[in-house]
């Protein structure tokens, strides 16, 4: 019997990187998915973000595992689209247990550099919020809330910053923090009902996002136009540990871990998957 044999879990950002690999681990632990990604590009973002093939590929790749999958194309930005969305898995799944609040981008040095900061904070925080507050009318005792942070979020106090630099990425580190905050009283309040809510911190994962141009110049502001071999040594700097970057698959199994039954007693964690990134930072700090 799988971790997660019978739940069913709701994933926002499902059609590729770490939310397909959340809905691949959690079918293969037994549950079924409801999958939900935008599956278009936004102006501010610097790389391709995925298409409606990747998240037909992410359904091919969960019914290969057995297990059912409904996929709706909806943006995380719309309360009214997700809650739909999640009604239209529950019709044909009937239930929800486990809630992955993954979708996300990172529109650095983002232009027009204000829409960069609005967009990150509609996606990042606002997306996550929705999904989460999508879900919690159908949350029974024994749920799992589950957001997806960064270790960004836990790194930024006290770094010194040109303000107004680099709105997008400024944007992307204040709503990882603050959905920190939020799912903290999420989970005091959820607590006595027996709903879990933890956050899940990842330092960089190798993923498309990882895996860009507006990534690799970030790293290696030197070159003018870096490529993937000129930043993967500059990866190596953010982790403790010596490796450029943990898998989308690292991410997944602390997923999976939070979602089963074995973290029945686990709730208000922020859970880091870092390579001990926080820990240098911290070093560094003092």
């Amino acid at each position: 019997m799988g971790r997660v044999e019978g739940k069913v879990a709701f994933i926002t950002g499902a059609a590729r990187g770490q939310g397909r690999s959340h809905a691949v681990r959690l079918a293969e632990e037994g549950a079924d998915i409801i999958a939900v990604d935008l599956c278009r590009d936004f102006e501010t973002v610097g790389y391709a973000l995925a298409r409606p093939d990747d998240l037909k590929e992410t359904a091919r790749l969960v019914e290969e595992l057995g297990r059912r999958i409904v996929t709706v194309q909806a943006d995380v930005r719309e309360a009214g689209e997700l809650a739909a969305a999640l009604e239209t898995g529950i019709a044909e799944l009937g239930k929800v247990d486990v809630v992955v609040a993954q979708a996300g981008i990172a529109p650095l040095k983002g232009e027009p550099p204000l829409q960069a900061w609005t967009d990150v904070i509609n996606v990042n925080l606002i997306g996550t919020i929705n999904a989460i507050q999508a879900a919690l009318p159908h949350l029974a005792e024994g749920a799992s809330i589950i957001a997806v942070g960064s270790t960004a979020a836990l790194m930024t106090h006290g770094i010194v910053q040109t303000p107004g630099a680099d709105p997008g990425g400024a944007g992307y580190a204040f709503a990882k923090r603050a959905l920190s905050e939020y799912v903290h009283e999420l989970a005091r309040n959820l607590a006595p009902r027996g709903i879990r809510a933890n956050v899940v911190h990842p330092t960089n994962c190798n993923t498309d996002m990882l895996q860009s141009e507006p990534m690799y110049r970030s790293f290696r502001p030197d070159l003018e136009h870096p490529t993937r071999a000129d930043a993967e040594p500059a990866f190596v700097v953010q982790q403790a540990m010596p490796i450029p970057y943990v898998e989308p698959v690292d991410i997944s199994n602390a997923v999976l871990y939070l979602a089963s039954e074995e973290a029945r007693y686990v709730t208000g964690l922020q859970m880091r998957v870092d390579g001990g990134g926080y820990l240098k930072w911290y070093d560094f700090r003092r």
